[in-house]
Parts: structure tokens; sequence; C-alpha cells
């Protein structure tokens, strides 16, 4: 069964909990409910925007969805995997950190020939000027 999509209303209002968070990592983190919001909605979106199931993309503890049509994965380890922390996923999410960026810090992983096309669907909600 499908997940129903998300609003653009919801996205905005998960994002916007996790902002200031976002800005200025010495701000307090947000509780774990709007952080697993946040997370959740962003990666569902990407989901949604790129559908298919070729690569995996995890965020734990929080999500892990698939996207990008192609071969459909359905046993063991994925051959297309890109992960992350909660942190580093909301800044690609958002725009205030790219891809490439994330990969040679170390702070994302990309694993197979196709993990990186995760990129071409970043960002999803870029933060509004403050």
């Amino acid at each position: 069964m499908a997940r129903q999509a998300v609003s653009p209303a919801e996205l905005r209002s998960a994002v916007d909990a996790v902002r200031a968070w976002l800005r200025d990592d010495s701000v307090d983190a947000p509780a774990r409910t709007e952080l697993a919001a946040a997370v959740r909605t962003t990666a569902r979106t990407l989901a949604a925007a790129a559908p298919g199931h070729s690569v995996e993309v995890r965020v734990p503890p929080f999500v892990a969805v698939q996207c990008i049509e192609g071969p459909r994965h359905t046993r063991g380890t994925p051959p297309n995997v890109v992960e992350t922390d909660p942190r580093t996923w909301l800044l690609l999410a958002t725009g205030l950190l790219d891809f490439a960026t994330a990969l040679d810090s170390g702070t994302l992983t990309a694993s197979g020939s196709r993990a990186t096309e995760v990129a071409r669907w970043l960002p999803i909600a870029r933060l509004a000027d403050d």
C-alpha cells in the first residue's frame, strides 16, 4: 500500500520546526518528534518526486525510502544505498549542504553505481531567507 503524499504545507511545517537548528548548530537540537517529522517528510517527498526502487536512502533511526527508477531490489542489501545522519540529511534536503561536500566529508555514504543520482533531486525544500 502506497503512503499518502506529503502536502507542501506539511513539508514546510516540518522543515520550519528545525530551521533554527539547521542554520546554527549551537542552537538546541529540536525535539525528537520534530526531528523525526522533518526527516520523514523530506525523505517521503524525495521518494514521491523520484519514484522507483533502484536506490535506498537511509536516515537512521527515522526512515529508509526507495527512489529513482530502475531495477527493483527485493532481498538482502540493496546495490545502491545512500546513508547519513538526520542533521546531514536535513542540510542536504534544504540546500544548506551539497551532496558532493557531504560525501567528501564522510558525513554521507553512497555505495553503488546509481547512488549519487540522488543528488539530482536535492534540495527538496529550500529554507527561505530569515
